[in-house]
């Protein structure tokens, strides 16, 4: 059994703490009595804590975050009530900051604040000596090069079956306010050949997919080049390679290096936020707009590697036509998905300073979501939620190639909205629509808005046998099309491919 317990509850399976994992791999000499237990928010409270417990720990350690304080919360409580001589450890970032209104800490024995890779063992240590007298824990700052590398304590269940996070650098030089990173004072690597030689090892046990948690991954080209290169010389039709990029920083030889991956390897996400001017210089964002949208376009019109273009809704003195505004110009660079989120205000991010200025009300428990500004009412936020569900349902899923052009037209903005608010008013949910009976929303919707009824089968025909589902609609007329070409490329990503054209005759053949 172990003494010491690293727990985190992640938001799905299918991700792995890399936190956890910089822990156990710090714990030196208390490292053979410690153990590392994942878990996912889908399951209860209850359950988890019976779990660990079962183990009999002395210590227990939980990463919080935005999207498992509930739980962790739940968990603890529990823990405390039946086990009370357990000892708590809590740290992560939704606790380093503003811990005054959280009932978490209370129900915790320490908190460690920021950045826990050496502080962990060190207090897990001082808790055995006795010597621990201090409730909030500061680490002490240390360079990277004094942590151990966490890569070998991956399982060979998490290689096969779960996307590695790993990451060349830590921390970001830019100050975007809604953003934690906004408090780090720069970016840091780690030694590029040290680290090459980490995935190296991961790649010979098999590890195919892997997701970079670098703030700025193009920051230091030189760097980006040699990852690149990299994965170049250990490319397979496996493997999955995920980077954030900065939009308006891309040298022509990181453009030659992008071009010689094969389609489905690379996923960048692209965080745009807001083509505001104004906004940008009210959350201290810096970007070049021009070079941001050439860019996207060459990397769609001369790579095969996959979009994410990130768009906030809700920032400081945004109004509704400037995100129609943005969202409409963001579309015309084409990225495969555009992800919609509204502002959260993280504890801890200077996007605090903006709240009286401009009447930002947020809600008081995770995610914190923006609820209205003094330039969108909280009914039109509502709206724009729902605009981003509905979004991710019919747009980014990919499940809608060749309606999607017909339902947006010369107005993406606005036509999704009618969309979005017919939706909801039409079937008051968010969630839980099934594929079929989205079709024939769409269906019902771009009639009532004169769409051609001819082109509007044959374009949901389409649709319909690109998601392989069985069976005739029973709203259409037409013979269903067969299926198209298969694809080696990741099934997201795939529907996501270019639609060929499909005309009457196809569909009768």
């Amino acid at each position: 059994m172990p003494d010491i317990i690293l727990c985190t509850i992640n938001a799905r399976y299918i991700h792995a703490s890399l936190g956890l994992r910089y822990l156990y791999a710090n714990m030196q000499n208390l490292q053979s009595i410690t153990e590392i237990h994942e878990f996912t928010t889908d399951q209860r409270a209850e359950d988890i804590g019976e779990k660990l417990l079962l183990r009999k720990p002395k210590i227990i350690g939980f990463g919080v975050y935005i999207w498992n304080v509930d739980i962790t919360t739940d968990i603890i409580r529990i823990i405390k009530s039946v086990a009370p001589e357990t000892t708590i450890i809590i740290g992560g970032p939704e606790v380093s900051f503003e811990q005054h209104d959280q009932s978490l800490i209370q129900w915790a024995d320490y908190t460690i604040q920021g950045q826990a890779d050496l502080a962990f063992k060190d207090l897990c240590q001082e808790i055995y000596d006795g010597s621990a007298d201090q409730k909030f824990i500061t680490p002490i700052p240390f360079k990277l090069n004094e942590i151990e590398s966490p890569y070998a304590h991956y399982s060979d269940d998490d290689i096969h079956n779960r996307v590695l996070y790993v990451e060349a650098s830590r921390g970001c030089p830019f100050k975007c306010e809604f953003c934690l990173s906004s408090l780090d004072k720069t970016a840091v690597a780690f030694d590029i050949d040290n680290f090459l030689l980490d995935l190296k090892r991961l790649l010979d046990r098999g590890a195919r997919q892997f997701k970079f948690v670098d703030r700025t991954f193009n920051l230091k080209i030189s760097s980006s080049k040699k990852i690149l290169n990299f994965f170049l010389e250990h490319i397979d039709n496996n493997l999955e390679l995920h980077f954030e990029l900065i939009p308006d920083r891309l040298p022509e030889d990181l453009k030659d290096l992008i071009t010689q991956f094969p389609a489905g390897s690379l996923q960048f996400e692209i965080g745009i936020q807001s083509f505001n001017p104004n906004v940008q210089k009210i959350i201290s964002r810096k970007q070049n707009h021009q070079a941001t949208c050439d860019n996207i376009s060459w990397i769609v019109q001369n790579s095969h590697a996959h979009i994410h273009a990130d768009l906030i809704f809700g920032l400081p003195s945004e109004t509704l036509d400037s995100c129609a505004a943005g969202f409409d110009l963001l579309y015309s660079l084409q990225p495969h998905e555009i992800q919609v989120g509204i502002l959260k205000r993280l504890r801890g991010t200077p996007i605090t300073r903006h709240t009286q200025p401009y009447q930002m009300q947020y809600m008081k428990t995770a995610p914190y979501r923006v609820l209205q500004t003094n330039t969108i009412s909280f009914v039109d936020m509502q709206r724009l939620v729902r605009f981003s569900r509905y979004w991710d349902l019919v747009a980014n899923s990919g499940r809608f190639p060749h309606t999607l052009p017909i339902l947006l037209n010369t107005s993406p903005f606005t036509n999704f909205m009618l969309l979005s608010d017919w939706l909801y008013e039409t079937t008051a949910q968010t969630h839980r629509i099934s594929l079929p009976n989205l079709f024939v929303y769409l269906y019902e919707f771009l009639l009532i808005n004169k769409a051609n009824n001819t082109i509007l089968e044959e374009r949901l025909l389409a649709d319909y046998s690109h998601n392989k589902l069985k069976g005739r609609p029973s709203f259409m007329t037409t013979k269903l099309i067969r299926s198209e070409r298969q694809s080696t490329s990741f099934a997201r990503q795939n529907r996501h491919q270019k639609p060929t054209k499909t005309t009457v005759a196809d569909l009768e053949n």
